[in-house]
């Protein structure tokens, strides 16, 4: 039952996201062009990068509300290694994702050896990264940055926008580690029942260090992205995105409770945010009500989540 779920699930999105490029190509006649395609590929690139760790943690049933502070921390530190310091930039780069990763895995020790609930870590360290952001740039924004490292965010591989590739890079890095390593098996068991994953001889907490460790990793190479992109380094820009990031995961089939959901779907949690915000854009809607319809997408994606749950547990006792 479980299975035959999972499988309509997985193609009720694809074909939503069909639905949404068929409405918006009627609304706006220019929404289907190479252009604006690409346009659409490059926006979601930076979501889509920070999503991945997202999805491993959310399918720990855990959260990741740091996301975002990490995104502008590595924001501000990569500015700083490259034009406060003068620092090559692939040596800035290196260091700002170390940096990330040590941040996820801060995170992930804390919530594994006092178990203080995830939630409440992960806004603690928001807090934290999110002030250190400001205090290192004095709430200045960082630029004139040298433009080997402007390709990153800015550049094309033939046709092909590099971030776009940066991300796809990442989906596969990231479906191979959930689908082909016994990491990844490692994952759904402890979202599935961390007692039964416990017994059955896995290290829990190791385990954790990883899923925050990579959380906190992708995060960073989508603010490298961002940064690149933006040509400036600001101390707030990643505010915010955590929630776009939670919203594209459990959209994409991701259970909030843990245990169950694909990357694949996320790519297609990623792409319908992207052409949910970019048809809006070209209808003239608000940035406000687009808070609005965003926020309604995600309650009711984790609503249909909670009710599917309770159908299963209902089926499984009766």
């Amino acid at each position: 039952m479980n299975k035959m779920i999972n499988v309509v699930r997985g193609r009720a999105i694809y074909a939503f996201l069909l639905l949404m490029l068929v409405f918006f190509s009627i609304v706006n006649k220019n929404f289907l062009s190479v252009n604006n395609l690409l346009n659409i590929a490059k926006q979601v690139s930076i979501f889509g990068i920070a999503s991945i760790g997202m999805t491993y943690v959310i399918l720990l049933g855990g959260i990741d509300l740091a996301t975002g502070s990490v995104i502008s921390f590595v924001n501000i530190i990569c500015a700083y290694f490259m034009v406060n310091l003068g620092m090559n930039p692939a040596l800035a780069i290196f260091l700002s994702l170390i940096s990330s990763a040590l941040i996820g895995l801060f995170n992930g020790i804390i919530i594994a050896e006092i178990k203080i609930p995830a939630i409440i870590v992960t806004f603690a360290s928001q807090t934290i990264f999110g002030g250190l952001a400001y205090i290192i740039c004095n709430g200045r924004p960082i630029s004139r940055f040298d433009q080997s490292f402007l390709k990153i965010g800015q550049g094309y591989l033939g046709p092909i926008p590099i971030p776009i590739i940066i991300m796809i890079v990442c989906f596969i890095v990231g479906a191979f580690i959930l689908n082909k390593t016994y990491f990844g098996r490692y994952f759904y068991a402890l979202g599935g029942n961390e007692e039964a994953a416990e017994l059955s001889g896995i290290n829990i907490k190791r385990v954790k260090y990883l899923v925050y460790s990579l959380s906190g990793l992708f995060a960073g190479i989508a603010g490298i992205v961002m940064l690149s992109r933006a040509n400036t380094g600001q101390p707030n820009a990643g505010l915010g995105y955590e929630f776009d990031v939670i919203t594209c995961v459990v959209l994409g089939g991701v259970s909030i409770n843990g245990g169950s959901g694909k990357i694949s779907n996320v790519v297609a949690g990623v792409l319908i945010i992207g052409v949910l915000s970019n048809g809006m854009i070209l209808m003239d809607i608000s940035s406000y009500m687009q808070m609005v319809i965003k926020g309604i997408i995600l309650l009711m994606a984790v609503g249909s989540d909670c009710i599917q749950k309770a159908k299963l547990l209902r089926v499984s006792r009766s």
